[in-house]
């Protein structure tokens, strides 16, 4: 019935209808999709959504959606989960009514949020990816009794403004460490947490006398305050407000309306650009020679590929790379590269991806780990 539904609606739009038999998944070298993307004239629009809804067979839904998104030409990635949906994608411009219409199909997506990216220019994803996962957010919560619909307070830009400026107000941000180390709400507690799950509990442990307090939280587009809030709310919290569409949305609202920014720095994205400029301000420093700089980046030894930060000078002093073994190692042949990896230990594999803690342990220097 639903497909019918669909079908139908998407006739219409002029979708075309005819289903691939190609497997429901890239299999084209992720090497080959970035040059391509590179060339491709096509005018793509950046946007991230999520909604938590009550998926029954997420992996036949999950089948079904990428048919249709892959014939409008979607790349990006995207969970599902019984939970609901996360995505980050982008979409050709030429189709992205009939994707709107695609959704709006689904009794679920009806008036849901699109948050579009403001800076980007549709490069931002090369290939179509669409994971079922356990949920759409890992938080490691597994209390019967948690009850995730009971968010806090949603607050748009010009009430944030407005409720951050009220004495004895405390600022959250909910995102990893990566994350709010490139940008961050004035006055804003950022937890030194590299997961959320890791984050939850901390900062239920960090605010437990000030519960009496408002307690105002923000995230990257608001999934994860979705659940932030209702975990606060749960551990007796009562006071608790979350940004509506996080600082995607803050930010296009700010300059939509004119409206003061409180933001400092950039928003880290998850997507090839890896960050948007929402203030002029670099809080940040390089993580190699201490300067300046808010550029995210991965390392270019494949065979390490930390996400770290690095200035114009660092990048081109080590080739991309993030410490002299890397630089020297990338500089091998691909065959000497295979050959010496497997006996090998470099910071992205002994420390896993975006793990600055062990940056900051070394005194702030990735050459020393």
């Amino acid at each position: 019935m639903i497909e019918q539904k669909i079908t139908s609606t998407l006739q219409v739009a002029a979708i075309p209808l005819q289903r691939s038999k190609k497997a429901l998944h890239n299999r084209v070298n992720r090497r080959e999709l970035k040059e391509r993307l590179k060339t491709d004239p096509v005018k793509r629009v950046t946007l991230s959504f999520y909604k938590y809804a009550q998926i029954p067979d997420p992996g036949a839904f999950r089948n079904e959606l990428y048919q249709w998104w892959d014939a409008l030409g979607v790349l990006g990635r995207t969970y599902l989960a019984e939970e609901g949906i996360n995505a980050q994608i982008s979409v050709p411009e030429e189709n992205f009514e009939q994707f709107k219409l695609l959704m709006n199909t689904y009794e679920m997506f009806r008036g849901m949020r699109l948050n579009i990216a403001v800076e980007a220019e549709g490069k931002s994803f090369f290939a179509l990816t669409i994971k079922v996962k356990d949920k759409i957010v890992a938080d490691g919560l597994n209390d019967p009794n948690f009850d995730p619909s009971k968010t806090g307070t949603h607050l748009n830009a010009e009430a944030w403004n407005r409720v951050s400026e009220e004495p004895g107000v405390i600022i959250v941000d909910m995102r990893n460490h990566y994350e709010s180390e490139v940008g961050h709400f004035e006055n804003a507690i950022t937890p030194d947490a590299a997961t959320f799950r890791e984050e939850l509990p901390m900062v239920a442990e960090l605010l437990a006398e000030q519960r009496d307090k408002k307690i105002l939280m923000y995230c990257t587009g608001g999934i994860r305050c979705e659940k932030a809030s209702a975990y606060m709310k749960h551990n007796g919290f009562e006071n608790v407000f979350q940004l509506e569409g996080g600082i995607i949305e803050y930010d296009r609202q700010v300059r939509a309306k004119g409206l003061e920014n409180k933001f400092l720095g950039k928003n880290f994205v998850f997507d090839e650009r890896l960050g948007e400029r929402i203030s002029p301000d670099v809080i940040a420093h390089c993580h190699q020679c201490g300067k300046p700089a808010d550029t995210h980046t991965n390392c270019a030894n494949l065979y390490c590929h930390i996400l770290f930060i690095q200035c114009d000078d660092c990048r081109e002093k080590y080739a991309g790379c993030c410490s002299d073994k890397c630089c020297e190692f990338n500089a091998l042949s691909a065959e000497e590269q295979k050959e010496r990896a497997p006996s090998m230990v470099f910071n992205g594999s002994k420390f896993g991806k975006g793990a600055y803690k062990a940056f900051r342990k070394a005194g702030g220097n990735l050459n020393v780990l």
